[in-house]
């Protein structure tokens, strides 16, 4: 679906991708991680066509999207971390926006928004909402239009504890075959149960680029315990049950997907991880 290949960008003083590569694939809920500074906004409108590489090219269903054609952009939508709705009811802002996709569904809207506990009602002003509510109403939209490919940056941000449960149901609800949709987060804990399929970035590098099965299947997540060989372990840290750890699967063990703790194994032990997946960027 996207593929990003050997693009070069930078700020003024700072060059954040220098001859980078990455493939993103349908029909899959990816996570991006990384530290802050890492690029990860930035790779987000680079492959939405905000920003444009200085060398490479970014393209989507094998169409350049610096071109930034209409037909690429109405099957895209993107929720940035810091955004603004204006003070008009919704119902206007329906009107003035629906007609770029030509899938949206003012009925899955309303369904989206009564799945958040908002009021269906079109004609609330948005700026008389909250923050949290502003998002949530964002969001709906953002899934109401039915574009192939939705982006979310830091999307629980400045939700409160309800709205974080509702977020997971709400995305899982509106997933399908023929959509992806990327979530870069620090929060990742409200997140880890949708991610199939994990991308790590770090200094311009691709850290981890694996499936969350494959993850599963290489790597063995412990919770708290204080039965642990320390020398096995890729990773520990402790925890208030004990040790949180990332060990070898060598039995082929099931365990649950601890993101916290692989990103943490990740940045401190990079080579180690590389050596169990065969990254295809």
């Amino acid at each position: 679906m996207i593929k990003v290949e050997e693009i070069t960008f930078r700020y003024k003083k700072k060059t954040v991708f220098k001859d980078f590569s990455l493939s993103v694939e349908k029909g899959k809920v990816y996570g991006l991680l990384g530290k802050n500074g890492a690029g990860k906004s930035t790779l987000l409108y680079l492959m939405t066509g905000l920003l444009q590489p200085r060398k490479g090219n970014v393209s989507y269903n094998d169409e350049n999207i610096s071109k930034r054609l209409p037909s690429v952009l109405r099957d895209m939508f993107i929720v940035t971390e810091e955004f603004m709705l204006p003070h008009i009811p919704l119902k206007r802002y329906i009107a003035i926006n629906s007609s770029f996709y030509p899938k949206f569904s003012q009925e899955q809207l309303q369904q989206n928004l009564k799945h958040f506990d908002l009021d269906e009602d079109l004609d609330i002003n948005l700026g008389a909402l909250s923050m949290g509510q502003k998002k949530k109403v964002f969001m709906s939209f953002a899934l109401a239009t039915n574009t192939s490919l939705l982006i979310m940056d830091e999307p629980t941000n400045g939700l409160d504890i309800p709205g974080k449960s509702q977020f997971k149901k709400f995305i899982a609800s509106n997933m399908t075959d023929e959509r992806t949709i990327i979530i870069s987060t620090h929060q990742v804990q409200d997140v880890e149960k949708l991610i199939e399929h994990v991308i790590i970035l770090d200094n311009n590098a691709i850290l981890l680029n694996a499936a969350a099965t494959d993850i599963c299947q290489n790597l063995y997540f412990v919770n708290g315990t204080n039965d642990m060989n320390h020398e096995k372990a890729i990773y520990a840290s402790p925890s208030l049950l004990g040790y949180n750890a990332l060990l070898y699967n060598e039995r082929k063990e099931e365990s649950i997907l601890n993101l916290e703790i692989l990103f943490n194994a990740v940045l401190e032990s990079p080579d180690k991880i590389k050596a169990l997946f065969d990254n295809k960027l």
